[in-house]
């Protein structure tokens, strides 16, 4: 896979290089250099079909010890002392519209950003969890769905399959983020994908209402034959102002996980802000709120109260110098007071509290190829970080880490 991902960073670095290149594209149409359809014109078929590609690599320092594997545990997407392949993906998608109603999406994905994005089902078995994930391969369908706008009212879509959560605002394709890490909402606290059904209704130009049900967090299969409700409500009382509240309810543990006749929901509701109405600014705020009844990694341990809860804030500060040029700060607090989400280095029933701040560089070098410098602290109130030993054992509260990363967009 490393040879692989050289070679494939070479044949980027020769596309880059191209004096004309149709890469930078989005749609079909414009990949295949059809006029453009006059403004108050329904488009045709090839504008609305959309392309999406990508292939990215990075590689990783930690100042001090990294864990196990050179894999930082409670960050597992970033890979230490090393070379790593990330990501190639391709993407193509359609949103339904009135003259051409029926949408669709697939979403092609391979990389070791793959291996942590799978739902349980699809590549995945229940017993291969993270940081590692030796045994999940390094390709993934992280979507495949179909959408159909319904003639009522103000216009009803419908879309079934897999599709990515309403939940968050990182998401799991790298260069859509404004940071090349990802925050601890988005690794520990959140999920990434799921399988069901949505409805999306817009009440109003401003306002669109989104409910349907899911399989559960990341789980492809109904571990439990329960339909998790999950729905959101977006505000857009402009262009340069967003609020999205998101929610998720529903049991995730296996019925022989469940005390009794008891059904033990884990639920989670996440708002985003963002706000572009400064000249070259992008303010974003993002929070969660979430826990889980009778949480199974604190029924292990003979917790008396099991119920389990966490969640954080993190705000991000974006600045294009230029056309080219972009530097974003994050700040982050991620709380978890039962230690349920960091029980990969901190045993269950510990608090642990989680502060990073990230400073992220971004350069367009040339057409599609985009270079990104960024330096990350993560603090934790107690030792959590660089397991070591036998038993591995938390050897830091604290950790810094220097990233380089190159990605070439191709759509």
């Amino acid at each position: 896979m490393i040879r692989l991902g050289r070679i494939v960073c070479c044949a980027v670095l020769l596309l880059a290089a191209l004096p004309d290149s149709t890469f930078a594209q989005k749609s079909v149409a414009d990949v295949l250099g059809r006029p453009a359809t006059p403004e108050g014109q329904p488009k045709t078929y090839f504008e609305e079909l959309m392309l999406f590609s990508y292939v990215e690599n990075s590689y990783v320092w930690n100042l001090g010890k990294s864990g196990r594997g050179d894999v930082n545990e409670l960050r597992f997407y970033d890979h230490d002392a090393g070379y790593t392949f990330n990501a190639l993906e391709f993407s193509v998608k359609k949103d339904p519209s009135e003259r051409y109603r029926l949408g669709y999406g697939v979403v092609l994905t391979a990389g070791v950003d793959s291996q942590k994005n799978h739902s349980l089902g699809i590549f995945r078995d229940r017993d291969d969890q993270g940081p590692f994930f030796r045994n999940t391969e390094k390709i993934d369908l992280p979507e495949a769905y179909a959408s159909y706008l319904v003639p009522m009212g103000n216009g009803l879509t419908v879309k079934a399959g897999k599709w990515a959560t309403l939940i968050g605002y990182e998401v799991y394709e790298s260069p859509k983020n404004l940071n090349f890490s990802r925050s601890f909402l988005y690794t520990l606290g959140t999920p990434y994908t799921h399988t069901g059904l949505l409805v999306t209704y817009p009440v109003a130009p401003w306002f669109s209402v989104t409910a349907g049900f899911t399989n559960g967090w990341d789980n492809a299969d109904n571990n439990n034959g329960y339909l998790r409700p999950i729905g959101s409500f977006a505000f857009t009382p402009s262009d340069k102002l967003s609020a999205t509240v998101s929610y998720l309810f529903g049991p995730e543990q296996n019925r022989d996980q469940m005390r009794g006749r008891d059904i033990n929901n884990r639920w989670v509701v996440d708002t985003t802000i963002v706000y572009t109405g400064i000249d070259r600014v992008t303010l974003s705020v993002n929070f969660d709120f979430a826990g889980e009844e009778n949480d199974p990694a604190l029924v292990a341990v003979g917790r008396r109260n099991a119920n389990s809860s966490w969640g954080g804030i993190a705000g991000y500060v974006g600045y294009d110098w230029t056309k080219a040029l972009r530097t974003v700060l994050r700040l982050e607090y991620f709380y978890d007071p039962q230690g349920v989400r960091s029980s990969e280095t901190v045993p269950a029933g510990k608090n642990v509290n989680l502060w990073e701040v990230t400073a992220t560089a971004e350069y367009k070098i040339w057409r599609g190829l985009v270079g990104r410098v960024e330096f990350r602290y993560d603090e934790a109130n107690r030792k959590a970080l660089s397991l070591q030993g036998n038993p591995p054992t938390p050897t830091s509260n604290a950790q810094n880490t220097i990233t380089l990363a190159l990605y070439y967009s191709f759509f």
